[in-house]
């Protein structure tokens, strides 16, 4: 009876307050569940979703290229700073699209256009020879649903996610652009 007693005392007492682990044995306790990485817009967050239309009318959702490091960036034909910038971008594309990173497989550029006129949107992808397949917008301009969620006030901006979608780095251009895509190389 004094065994069956201590068993129940024993059991009620784990459940109660948790096995600890013994030098050397494993623990008891259920495994603590794994960490959420909430959704937002800052380093360390999962970047939020976008669905936009594509020049042909098809959706494009950023998730959808999961697995890779991704450069999100919101631009438009009419603004000269994202015009000079996009040379770069094509370098960059060409230049990392196939190389494997930390966490990540390939490179991806999701163009976020800014626009509100579909034909100067898709004359200024075909001028600058932005040849990555991920061309999207709402054409509404400053109105944009992604401009209040990411929360930027001047373009071009832009947001590195790598291939969980956790933003990795905000508002890189240029040389410090490159130096971050290659710091995340494997």
């Amino acid at each position: 009876m004094k065994i069956a007693h201590y068993i129940i005392l024993s059991t009620i007492f784990l459940l109660t307050f948790g096995a600890r682990e013994v030098k050397g044995q494993p623990s008891l306790a259920p495994a603590k569940e794994e960490t959420k990485v909430k959704t937002g817009i800052h380093i360390g967050d999962r970047a939020p979703d976008i669905v936009l239309a594509s020049p042909t009318g098809e959706k494009i959702p950023l998730s959808s290229l999961r697995g890779k490091v991704v450069l999100i960036d919101f631009w438009a034909a009419w603004c000269p700073p994202c015009r000079r910038d996009n040379p770069n971008l094509v370098r960059l594309y060409r230049q990392y699209k196939d190389k494997e990173f930390i966490n990540g497989s390939g490179f991806s550029i999701y163009s976020v256009s800014l626009d509100r006129n579909m034909e100067d949107w898709t004359a200024a992808i075909e001028k600058d020879s932005l040849e990555w397949d991920t061309h999207v917008s709402d054409l509404k301009g400053r109105q944009s649903a992604p401009v209040e969620v990411f929360q930027f006030s001047s373009i071009p901006f832009n947001t590195i996610i790598d291939g969980d979608g956790i933003i990795l780095a905000v508002g890189l251009r240029g040389s410090h652009l490159e130096a971050k895509l290659q710091e995340l190389l494997k």
